[in-house]
């Protein structure tokens, strides 16, 4: 009889993570080396932006209106009778652009984005579409890749910036109708704490979580095995794998780029 001991699951747990890190590492590799086909992916790309951001836009800005609303009325209810109430201003401009509005932005385009590109890509391969690319002398990962690649981290951080903007918007139309404060308040707070900083730190954090979605849909869609029942797995792990690295990444920033 075969004993599997505690030690023995840690041991293959360990080498099957290992494996997976290398193969998409191996996976990361081909998609840059594969940029400088530029022919096949430059005119693709064009497509993919409108497909994967301006699409997206829609629930991007519907989950950042609301955000900005829940802010406001949370930051006044916290607020009452202890801070001056343009603080609000302050505390839905920094967390909207810091926190909220790249990261909820980020997980909401991991499900749409990372979903669509795991389940299209791994579509075409269990029906072995991209093998008959790659018999017709195509380089799967520059037509099918590297545009979406490029697309989502060029678009993220455009919707990223219509989010915040449209986020802040409904913060304040909130204050001024329900809490009882003037445009010169929360205007007076949102300059109050405000760094040009901010935005660039928002762009750092919405580049990354552009390329970690697109990266990792195409990475589950590319090794997908099964049928059908591969391509539901590969598009689960595509969203659970990219809402865990934007969790990461979002305290990495926050940790290199705002202790300073």
């Amino acid at each position: 009889m075969n004993w599997t001991t505690p030690l023995d699951v840690v041991g293959r747990t360990t080498v099957g993570m290992l494996s997976d890190f290398g193969r998409f590492s191996r996976f990361v590799y081909e998609a840059g080396r594969s940029m400088g086909d530029v022919g096949t992916w430059l005119g693709l790309t064009v497509l993919q932006m409108r497909k994967l951001g301006v699409n997206s836009l829609p629930i991007a800005l519907f989950l950042s209106a609301f955000t900005g609303i829940v802010m406001a009325l949370q930051a006044s209810y916290t607020f009452t009778g202890a801070i001056p109430l343009y603080f609000v201003g302050t505390l839905v401009g920094k967390t909207v652009m810091l926190e909220l509005g790249p990261v909820l932005t980020g997980l909401a385009l991991s499900g749409r984005i990372g979903a669509n590109i795991a389940a299209e890509l791994g579509t075409m391969r269990v029906s072995e579409q991209i093998d008959a690319l790659e018999t017709m002398a195509y380089n799967p990962v520059s037509y099918l890749v590297v545009p979406r690649v490029v697309a989502g981290t060029l678009m993220v951080p455009v919707i990223v910036t219509f989010a915040n903007v449209v986020g802040i918007a409904a913060g304040w139309i909130t204050a001024l109708n329900m809490l009882d404060m003037s445009s010169e308040q929360f205007q007076f707070g949102l300059r109050l704490f405000y760094d040009p900083f901010d935005v660039t730190f928002y762009i750092i954090k919405s580049i990354s979580f552009g390329f970690v979605v697109t990266i990792v849909g195409c990475y589950q869609g590319f090794n997908t095995q099964g049928g059908a029942e591969g391509v539901g797995v590969a598009t689960t792990r595509a969203v659970v794998i990219a809402s865990v690295l934007i969790l990461v990444l979002d305290a990495f920033w926050a940790a290199t780029l705002l202790q300073q």
